[in-house]
């Protein structure tokens, strides 16, 4: 941690009223030492680093200007918001971020007031702040309303449908676009800057409207190229054409870093009086004042712990291929094979592990941007025409897109691969990205092919599978992280449709695991051995068709049935269970136990804890088998 003679300035601050008692001429040394420190924190934890690192400025001015908490600072998807963690009383935990019990990576409502909406996910704070704007309106309430949203969010088309409805309100509304990465801006500079006080402040817009009042006495054809005129004449001067013609009061480019442009815009907006949305476009530099960040944006934007001098980022033990990795390689050999494959992914290449795909193929790779509706139906059209796209998308980002899903692929048959990576049990990003739902809203949709790997073979083999699968959608579940270890082919074989297999033969017990709980159910069954209850392990393979012959067996077999998932109730058991409901299979001697995570949301901590929470770890297992027996006296002791 920097020492206190390091920070004199951060030191005074414990909440934005301290701040706004600082003399403006100090908040230069103030962010200097806000980003000395957000660059600390986040040496030691990891973490979302760059887009922190871009608005540090930004977050100061925000405080400054504004009446936070009265005034509803709203930040777009959350990571960019260290900084204003450490402004907003949080600063003695900064260092606990993502860790268990500690902070959250993004905003949260029940961390602190100065979080009115909680994000993780892009897009969503346009529509959030034009929904405290009008709740405020109602209310009879005077507070500002702002949304902070970075150009990679601007992608997302809940951003324009937000902007679209807030244009045609009278509601008041500040939006601040950040400019990072699209260089839609034009270059800043003093000429700009002076540009945007001078659009911004109160004689500009009053005059503005005099010239609107005094062109309504003209006959409407002048009145309207009159006012045209005056849009399209700021639109060419400061690039705000088409903000304005969704109906927000444009201002901008103002240079992001430089408080001295900052500051006075922020004040001539804070202290209009007219009705309607304004949008301040600001300019800045992703991983700014940073060097090694400034220099490899990418691979800032996430980080685990690091060097503050070098920036070397440290090194993660060796161990087993991640199962990203080994997906990336699986789907480029049997691309090398079929030229029909091609891969889409939604504005995460790296993280999809589709960036090893398009070094190989890139004219067969597409990120779509922040647009997962629109990637799954681009998806079905290539479907629609013979090739064999793979959309490589997150479990807990595929929900964005579940009406494209069910709409243009499932109810026409196409096959379109999905490939969720992220499933189950996230860690340090939280229930925000815990992909803990998938197996629940794709199993009930007709036709559909549900997989999950149990090992690095398995996926593998999964995705050969999905290649020859042209004749209705499927979708496979992974994990984040490590594999198991486990050797695999260099090219996978394809599996028989709704296929499981035995791994360990018994008589008593039988543990059902459908995808990577599979070790813990072999561990589970060894322990079970020793206590004298011999049990079979079997790996579903598929949620759907669910293996019903080998189903049936277990069932028939053993005394005890036990399914093992790492996913929400609705999922994986459902499909077991309504089988065995439905064959009065039930209604016999077996004692049936659905092992899925528990109804509640499971905050950060690692896997391996997680797993523990939601009692998903090979001694739960052995409790719930013992418990089924008779052999434990309440249930409460099943989850350890």
């Amino acid at each position: 941690m920097a020492d206190k003679q390091d920070t004199p300035f951060l030191d005074k601050v414990s909440l934005p009223a301290d701040l706004r008692k600082l003399n403006e001429k100090d908040l230069r040394q103030l962010a200097d030492e806000l980003r000395a420190e957000t660059i600390d924190a986040v040496s030691e934890t990891g973490g979302h680093l760059g887009a922190g690192l871009g608005v540090v400025e930004l977050t100061v001015a925000l405080h400054y200007v504004f009446d936070t908490p009265k005034d509803k600072l709203i930040w777009d998807v959350g990571h960019q918001a260290y900084p204003h963690k450490i402004l907003t009383g949080r600063r003695d935990r900064i260092r606990t971020l993502r860790q268990s019990g500690g902070l959250s990576g993004f905003t949260k409502r029940s961390e602190s007031e100065y979080d009115p909406f909680g994000a993780a996910h892009a897009a969503t704070s346009i529509s959030a702040a034009l929904g405290f704007a009008v709740a405020r309106d109602l209310s009879g309430h005077n507070n500002n309303c702002i949304a902070v949203i970075g150009d990679g969010s601007m992608t997302a088309g809940m951003a324009y449908e937000a902007m679209n409805n807030a244009g045609s309100m009278k509601s008041r509304l500040i939006v601040v676009l950040n400019d990072n990465d699209m260089s839609i801006a034009p270059p800043v500079g003093a000429m700009s800057a002076y540009l945007s006080r001078l659009v911004s402040s109160r004689s500009y817009r009053s005059l503005r409207h005099l010239m609107r009042d005094l062109a309504k006495k003209f006959p409407r054809r002048l009145e309207t190229v009159a006012t045209r005129a005056e849009e399209y004449a700021r639109g060419m001067v400061t690039g705000g054409t088409m903000f304005e013609e969704l109906g927000f009061y444009y201002v901008g480019p103002i240079d992001g870093h430089n408080l001295d442009h900052l500051l006075p815009v922020l004040k001539n907006v804070r202290d209009s009086t007219e009705d309607g949305p304004v949008l301040i476009h600001i300019v800045t530099k992703k991983g700014g004042g940073y060097p090694p960040a400034e220099a490899s944006k990418d691979k800032y934007h996430g980080v685990g712990k690091f060097d503050v001098v070098t920036g070397t980022l440290a090194k993660s033990p060796q161990g087993p291929p991640a199962f990203t990795s080994v997906f990336a390689n699986a789907l480029i050999k049997e691309a090398e094979r079929d030229n029909k494959i091609v891969a889409v992914n939604a504005a995460m290449p790296s993280g999809t592990g589709l960036d090893k795909f398009g070094e190989v193929f890139p004219d067969r790779t597409f990120d779509v941007g922040i647009a997962e509706q629109h990637a799954v139906t681009f998806c079905a059209g290539l479907a629609a025409e013979g090739f064999k796209p793979f959309a490589a998308i997150y479990s807990t980002f595929l929900q964005r897109a579940y009406d494209s899903v069910v709409h243009d692929v499932a109810i026409q048959g196409l096959p379109v691969r999905f490939c969720m990576d992220r499933a189950g049990m996230v860690g340090a990003d939280g229930v925000t990205h815990q992909g803990a739902y998938d197996i629940a809203y794709l199993g009930c949709l007709p036709g559909i092919v549900l997989m999950a790997p149990s090992d690095e073979s398995e996926l593998v083999h999964m995705i050969a599978t999905m290649v020859n699968l042209n004749d209705r959608p499927s979708a496979i579940r992974y994990p984040r992280g490590s594999g198991t270890g486990a050797d695999f082919p260099h090219v996978g074989k394809s599996i028989s449709i709704g296929k499981g297999r035995l791994v360990m033969q018994g008589t008593k017990v039988a543990l059902l695991s459908y995808g990577t709980r599979l070790s813990d159910c072999l561990t589970a069954a060894e322990e079970l051995g020793a206590k004298g209850l011999s049990t079979t392990v079997a790996d579903a393979r598929f949620a759907k068709p669910i293996d019903e012959e080998l189903v049936e067996m277990l069932a028939m077999q053993h005394e005890v049935l036990i399914s093992v998932e790492e996913g929400s109730i609705g999922g994986f058991a459902t499909q077991v269970m309504h089988f065995l409901a439905s064959k009065g299979l039930l209604d016999s001697r077996i004692k049936y136990r659905p092992m899925c995570q528990p109804d509640i949301f499971i905050d950060h901590a690692s896997q391996q804890s997680q797993n523990q929470i939601a009692g998903l770890h090979s001694d739960a297992i052995v409790k719930m088998a013992l418990f089924a027996l008779g052999q434990e006296v309440s249930e409460s002791t099943v989850r350890a």
